[in-house]
């Protein structure tokens, strides 16, 4: 292989539960990381300001890393500015979306959760999902953004608040009968165990990291081979960021200028 890396995007660490998927899929491609930590959490953030943010930080990120596709592995990000990412930028762009068709097709009960921040929960984006995919079951949406600190202080090398998981998953419980729960946020997968840990029950946990990677391995062309660590741009400087990225094959970030 030749060319450039493949440039995984988000909010925070999210994206990283992406790699872990991509680094499967294509063990041999070089991929290069790039989030918006000065602005974290995206979902709690206005719609038209956020769309600007991330063409000025995927646009930089683009330039800086020489990528040859572009994975904008955030739900929040691809519901609202996919479109005009691939307009303005000249490769592949692989978005995120909650998955809400696999979790229809298993969920024995046609009762499934949502775990999701308030922005991906209350989109049209999302809800056109359901409608088109999961019309027949019952979809419990819960909005759970404060899990995106918690994933993010879980890399940082500190323990996740038990209390915190508790309450945020507590809404899903109130019907027995849910057995599927869609983690439609990238940060969630990170949290995994602490989640099935906090479940009265057995669920199956259903996010899009394995979809990504696939559908990655498909359009990407041009990949330079991997060699050693590869590269991270932040938009803040963050000693205990460089070491969460360390752990998943990175090298200590450099501050994205954004024009």
């Amino acid at each position: 292989m030749s060319g450039g890396p493949i440039l995984v995007f988000d909010s925070g660490v999210g994206g990283l539960s992406v790699v872990t998927a991509l680094r499967h899929q294509l063990p041999e491609a070089a991929l290069a990381y790039a989030c918006d930590n000065a602005m974290l959490p995206y979902g709690l953030r206005e719609d038209n300001w956020l769309v600007a943010r991330i063409l000025r930080v995927c646009e930089a990120a683009v330039s800086a890393s020489r990528c040859v596709t572009l994975v904008v592995a955030c739900n929040t990000a691809s519901t609202l500015a996919l479109d005009a990412l691939r307009s303005r930028l000249a490769i592949p762009v692989v978005g995120t979306v909650p998955a809400i068709k696999p979790a229809a097709a298993s969920s024995r009960s046609g009762h499934f959760g949502l775990l999701a921040t308030s922005a991906t929960v209350a989109r049209p984006y999302t809800l056109g999902l359901i409608e088109a995919f999961a019309a027949h079951c019952r979809v419990t949406r819960v909005a759970a953004d404060e899990l995106v600190r918690e994933a993010e202080r879980w890399l940082a090398g500190e323990a996740p608040d038990p209390a915190v998981i508790r309450r945020a998953l507590a809404p899903l419980w109130e019907d027995p009968l849910l057995d599927t729960v869609v983690l439609g946020c990238t940060h969630f997968p990170l949290l995994r165990d602490f989640l099935a840990a906090a479940a009265p029950r057995e669920i199956a946990w259903i996010d899009s990291s394995e979809a990504i990677a696939r559908r990655t391995a498909q359009v990407a062309r041009g990949v330079a081979p991997r060699r050693g660590p590869g590269e991270s741009h932040v938009t803040a400087l963050d000693p205990r960021l460089t070491a969460a990225l360390a752990r998943f094959g990175f090298a200590e970030p450099r501050l994205l200028v954004l024009d």
